[in-house]
C-alpha cells in the first residue's frame, strides 16, 4: 500500500456471520425471471418469445452499443417476456424461463485448451468477454469490454478489488477463498488484453485466508503482485482504492483511465477465465445471504434470476425482517418487492431487523461537520446538503454534488440521522433532468 485515502469510516464488519461457510450450488428454482437490463447502458432487446426452448447459456437478449448480451442460466420453456420487478425499484421487460431440470447445455458453449486461449488476440478476447455478458461484479456492472477497449493504450496498471469493505458481505472472500487459480486466470487474461506485465490485487487485512490462498495461486507469476490494505470503508470504490494502491488521485469528473488506472472486480476476474476457458457465459454468481436477523446465513452459487423470496427461505430469518437489501447496509439498496430476481451485480442480500430501524423525525442538520471529516471525496456533505434544498442545479453543481459516490458515510456518522445519501441521490437525478432539459 502506498498511501492512507482521506476520510472514510470503520463500522462494525459483522462478517462473522457468513466469512466461515464455503459456498454451496444454490438448488436451480422452477421460475426464472431474467432481466433485460443487468448492466450500465441500453437494455437488451428479448430474441426469444413466449413459447420457445431455451438451452442453458443460451444469448436471450442483446443490443447495439453500450451493451451486453444476456443468458439463460438453465434449460426450459419461456413463459412470458414481460414487466416485472427489478433491484433498482422500477419495472424492466423480463425473461420468464420455466426450468426443466435439465441443465441441457447450449451447443455455441466450447471449452478451449490453455493453448488454444493462449492463441486468442486481444481483440478476441475482448468480443468473447463480451458475447460472455461479463460485466463489473462489484456492483457497479460496467460492461467488462467496453472498460478494457477504452484503456488500450492508456492503462499501466491494472488492479483486482477484493476489499469487499461492507458489512456482511464476503462473497469475494469465499471466491478467492475456493477459487483463487480462476481470479489469477482471468486477471491474466486482463492483462493480456492492456499489454501489462504487471498487476496488484489489492486485499484487506481482515482476510487472512483469502491472501494466503491467493499466494500460493501466484507461485511463479512474479508480475502479479499482493497489496495487504489496512480494512477502512469505503476502501472498495475505484478512486480509494487506486489512490491507496498508487497514491495517483483520480480528478473530478474523470476515470480511472486518466490515470492510467483499470479496477476489476475479483468475481469478474473468475467470469472471464470461466468465459476464456469454459467457454461460459455470465449466469450465475455467488451471493451473501446474511443479517442480524438471519437464522442460518450463506455463501450460495446463484443461478442469475432467482427471486430474493427464495433466498430468504434457503436462510430463514428469526423475525420479520425491518429491510431487505441488494447489496450491503452502507450502499445496498431496500428492496419493496422480494419478487426481485438476482442479477450480475448482486452480491449480496442483507437481512435486517427491527434493531436497525433508525428514523429520526423531521431531521435537522446541526452543523457539526462530522460528515465533512469522513468524506473520503474530500467534499463539503453539509453545503451540498443545503443546495439540495433550492432546487438550482447550477448551485448544486457548484458544491460538486455529481462527484458523490453515495458510499453513506456522511449519514453513518451524522448525530442527527439526516437520510443525506437518499437526499443526494434525489438531488443528482434533478440536476440530470435539468440538464436534460437544457439539451432539448
Amino acid at each position: 500500500m502506498a498511501f492512507s485515502f482521506f476520510g472514510g469510516i470503520h463500522p462494525k464488519e459483522n462478517k462473522w456471520y457468513a466469512e466461515n461457510h464455503p459456498v454451496h450450488q444454490f438448488p436451480e428454482p422452477d421460475i426464472l425471471v431474467i432481466p433485460m437490463s443487468q448492466h450500465i447502458g441500453a437494455p437488451c432487446q428479448p430474441l426469444v418469445k413466449k413459447g420457445d426452448t431455451v438451452t442453458m447459456g443460451q444469448k436471450i437478449g442483446d443490443n447495439q452499443g453500450l451493451c451486453v448480451p444476456v443468458h439463460a442460466p438453465v434449460s426450459g420453456t419461456v413463459k412470458a417476456v414481460e414487466m416485472r420487478p427489478h433491484t433498482s425499484g422500477t419495472m424492466v421487460l423480463s425473461v420468464v424461463i420455466e426450468n426443466d431440470h435439465q441443465d441441457t447445455l447450449c451447443p455455441d458453449i466450447t471449452p478451449r485448451t490453455r493453448e488454444e486461449a493462449d492463441k486468442l488476440t486481444p481483440e478476441e478476447l475482448m468480443n468473447i468477454i463480451r458475447e460472455a455478458g461479463i460485466v463489473g461484479m462489484g456492483g457497479a456492472t460496467f460492461p467488462t469490454h467496453v472498460k478494457l477497449s477504452s484503456g488500450l493504450g492508456k492503462v499501466d496498471t491494472v488492479i483486482v478489488n477484493v476489499s469487499e469493505c461492507e458489512p456482511y458481505i464476503v462473497a469475494d472472500d469465499r471466491l478467492c477463498q475456493e477459487y483463487p487459480e480462476d481470479v489469477i486466470a482471468g486477471l491474466e487474461i486482463v492483462m493480456k488484453v492492456l499489454g501489462l506485465k504487471e498487476a496488484h490485487i489489492a486485499l484487506e487485512d481482515n482476510k487472512p485466508k483469502a491472501k494466503a490462498a491467493l499466494e500460493k495461486a501466484m507461485e511463479g507469476k512474479p508480475g502479479i503482485l499482493l497489496d495487504i490494505l489496512p480494512a477502512k470503508y469505503p476502501q472498495g470504490a475505484e478512486k480509494q482504492l487506486i489512490y491507496a494502491v498508487t497514491g495517483r488521485e483520480v480528478p473530478s469528473g474523470g476515470l480511472p483511465a486518466a490515470v492510467g488506472c483499470a479496477v476489476v472486480n475479483s468475481a469478474t476476474c473468475k467470469a472471464i477465465s470461466d468465459a476464456v476457458y469454459d467457454g461460459m457465459p455470465l449466469i450465475r454468481r455467488i451471493v451473501t445471504v446474511s443479517g442480524d436477523i438471519v437464522m442460518e446465513p450463506k455463501n450460495l452459487m446463484v443461478p442469475i434470476g432467482t427471486s430474493f423470496n427464495e433466498l430468504l427461505e434457503a436462510v430463514g430469518h428469526r423475525e420479520n425482517p425491518y429491510k431487505v437489501l441488494s447489496g450491503g447496509p452502507m450502499m445496498g439498496a431496500a428492496q419493496y418487492d422480494l419478487a426481485v430476481p438476482v442479477i450480475k451485480g448482486t452480491n449480496a442480500v442483507t437481512i435486517l431487523g427491527q434493531k436497525n430501524k433508525f428514523v429520526v423525525d423531521n431531521p435537522k442538520c446541526i452543523r457539526c461537520g462530522k460528515c465533512v471529516e469522513v468524506c473520503p471525496m474530500h467534499l463539503m456533505p453539509v453545503l451540498i446538503y443545503k443546495a439540495m434544498f433550492t432546487g438550482d442545479a447550477d448551485e448544486m453543481l457548484a458544491v460538486d454534488l455529481m462527484d458523490c459516490i453515495e458510499c453513506g458515510c456522511c449519514a453513518y456518522t451524522c448525530p442527527a440521522g439526516v437520510p443525506l445519501v437518499l437526499g443526494f441521490r434525489a438531488a443528482k437525478q434533478r440536476v440530470r433532468n435539468a440538464q436534460a432539459a437544457a439539451k432539448k
